[in-house]
């Protein structure tokens, strides 16, 4: 059973936590080797299911009656909420991020073929069109390419700046994408 246990920073990335949250969960290491602690996946449980049975109890061990209407408030109010996302969705009110990434790369993928093509266009539409301002043209164009080409690795990173900028919070998916 050893080989499934894991070390604190492998155990905190697997909950999708910090370390430092992990640590406040206070869940106990299975086993210590040295100055590092081993924890498996039942101990972590455990532990959660407890603090959330303790969330919902009061002094008494009893469940408290006004905690628990306020998860059933906050879980139907987050229902709906998906309800309606879902509803949208299928009206084509809202879209997927993730569909409008792949839109717009397809985009900017014709966008930058055309471009490509434009000088030798522009030399046979205008065969007295001097070699410097052919060359002034090319240079300008590659610099369009490439940012069309880096479209949708800029994407997520534009978005995180304008969801920041807009409602002042971002997703921590798309924030980690901008440190990389």
């Amino acid at each position: 059973m050893k080989s499934h246990l894991m070390n604190k920073k492998t155990m905190a990335q697997s909950c999708r936590v910090s370390a430092t949250a992990f640590d406040k969960w206070g869940v106990t290491p299975v086993e210590r080797k040295g100055r590092e602690a081993f924890y498996d996946v039942a101990s972590v449980i455990d532990n959660r299911v407890n603090n959330a049975i303790n969330q919902l109890t009061n002094d008494k061990g009893e469940i408290d009656d006004d905690e628990l209407l306020r998860v059933r408030i906050r879980l139907m109010t987050a229902q709906a909420e998906a309800q309606e996302l879902k509803n949208e969705r299928e009206r084509g009110e809202v879209i997927d991020t993730k569909f409008c990434i792949y839109a717009i790369s397809k985009l900017a993928s014709q966008i930058s073929s055309i471009m490509d093509s434009l000088p030798l266009t522009m030399q046979r539409r205008f065969p007295d069109i001097r070699p410097y301002m052919l060359d002034e043209l090319k240079r300008e164009i590659a610099k369009a390419c490439n940012a069309c080409a880096r479209l949708d690795e800029n994407l997520p990173q534009i978005l995180a700046d304008y969801l920041m900028e807009t409602t002042g919070n971002a997703p921590e998916k798309l924030l980690e994408n901008k440190g990389e």
